[in-house]
């Protein structure tokens, strides 16, 4: 394969899908480090991709109708993380992992006797980002601008309800494409990275960390032959941590 089909028959849908991630989950990731509930990603990501499995099981074979469980699956998960927040807020983070551990060992026992499961959930983990095409992306752009949009406008109004109710979906949307560990660490990697910037530069520069570790990590894959979605998670954590070793100290912000 030449370069040039390289470069814009595989990388151009993936980067653009890896853009779409961004768009919601950086402005989220910073509300999660702010929240102090950092798994709750993991754990809707994973009951998104328990969703898949069950459609999947059911034989919704339909683009739309995958969609549709995984995020009935992950709107089930935010009401009941909302409901145990305001049962028990002070276990919420411990509540969250339980909740991830249960979907992730629920998905194993699902697929114990499918003798594509194990490559199944590994396409759910790591995503299959290199061969999303543009096609794809339609759906996802338009729900990604709404949700965007409803991100930046309420910004520090969202209730507890509102914000796990937007974080399901952008999750919902996000984990088909690139899976649930390209979920996890397009929210908290670029955040953690900018936490002692200025204010007004962390949505950028978070946004620059998320865009450069996104395309460094598809070229390299493609190039090297390497897993994109294992290898973009550590180009984003590359950059993040240059980033950070290049801005100011604690407490200088």
């Amino acid at each position: 394969m030449g370069n040039d089909a390289i470069d814009f028959a595989i990388v151009g849908p993936a980067l653009l899908a890896g853009v779409l991630v961004l768009a919601t989950h950086v402005p989220l990731g910073m509300q999660v480090l702010k929240r102090g509930i950092v798994f709750i990603d993991l754990a809707i990501a994973q009951i998104a991709a328990l969703g898949v499995i069950l459609a999947g099981m059911a034989d919704l074979d339909q683009g739309w109708m995958v969609q549709a469980a995984a995020g009935a699956a992950a709107v089930c998960g935010a009401f009941l993380l909302t409901w145990t927040e305001r049962r028990w807020p002070e276990v919420q983070e411990a509540q969250i992992g339980v909740l991830f551990v249960l979907a992730a060992t629920g998905s194993l026992l699902l697929l114990a006797h499918n003798p594509h499961g194990g490559e199944h959930l590994r396409d759910l983990l790591a995503g299959q980002i290199l061969w999303v095409r543009y096609d794809q992306l339609v759906v996802p752009a338009i729900v990604t601008a709404v949700l965007a949009l409803a991100i930046r406008y309420f910004r520090e109004r969202l209730t507890r309800l509102a914000f796990y109710l937007l974080f399901a979906l952008a999750v919902t949307v996000s984990v088909q494409l690139v899976g649930v560990y390209l979920v996890f660490a397009s929210l908290i990697v670029p955040a953690l990275a900018v936490r002692n910037h200025a204010p007004s530069r962390r949505l950028a520069l978070a946004y620059g960390v998320g865009i450069a570790g996104y395309l460094a990590g598809l070229v390299l894959s493609t190039i090297y032959d390497l897993p994109s979605g294992a290898l973009i998670v550590w180009c984003l954590a590359a950059c993040a941590a240059a980033v950070y070793a290049l801005g100011p100290s604690t407490g200088e912000a």
